[in-house]
C-alpha cells in the first residue's frame, strides 16, 4: 500500500503526517510512505532573464527542504521509512500527477494548508485533487 502525504509545512500538513504514524499499527503490513512537497513555479520568462537556473532550482530545493523537515523529523522518531519528493507547479495538478505516477493508493491531506488568501482566489487545493484523483482521500482537521 501507498500512501501519499502532501505537506506544505502548515500545521494541517503536520497534523496528516501525525495522523498517519499513529494509524500505522492498524495496518497489517508496513505502508510505503511518501511526502510530497509542491513548490509554485516562479521561473518565468522574465525572471529567467535576471535568475540563472541553478539558482532557481536552489530556491525550490532550499523552500522544499523547509517545507518537508517537521514532516520527516516526525517520521525519522517514529523510525517509519518513506520517500520525499518535491515538484515544481500548481499543488492540485502535482499531487494528482504524483499520485498517478507513483500509482498511490491513498491520499492523506490536511483540510487546508498555508493558502489564505491565495487560496480564496485560486480554488481549495483539497478541492480540486478530490476531483483530480481515483484514489481515496482522507481529510485531516
Amino acid at each position: 500500500m501507498k500512501i501519499l502525504i502532501p505537506v506544505d509545512g502548515s500545521a494541517n500538513a503536520q497534523r496528516a503526517v501525525d495522523y498517519v504514524i499513529a494509524y500505522i499499527p492498524a495496518l497489517k503490513e508496513l505502508p510505503q510512505l511518501l511526502l510530497l512537497n509542491v513548490q509554485w513555479n516562479v521561473a518565468t520568462a522574465n525572471v529567467k532573464l535576471f535568475i540563472d537556473q541553478k539558482t532557481i532550482d536552489d530556491y525550490y530545493r532550499e523552500q522544499g527542504a523547509a517545507a518537508l523537515a517537521s514532516a520527516r523529523a516526525a517520521l525519522d522518531v517514529a523510525a517509519l521509512p518513506y520517500q520525499y519528493h518535491i515538484s515544481i507547479g500548481t499543488p492540485a495538478e502535482a499531487i494528482t500527477q504524483y499520485v498517478n505516477e507513483q500509482k498511490v493508493d491513498q491520499v492523506v491531506m490536511g483540510r487546508q494548508g498555508q493558502g489564505g488568501l491565495q487560496s480564496l482566489l485560486l480554488g481549495s487545493v483539497v478541492n480540486k485533487v478530490l476531483h483530480l484523483t481515483n484514489c481515496p482521500i482522507v481529510l485531516i482537521k
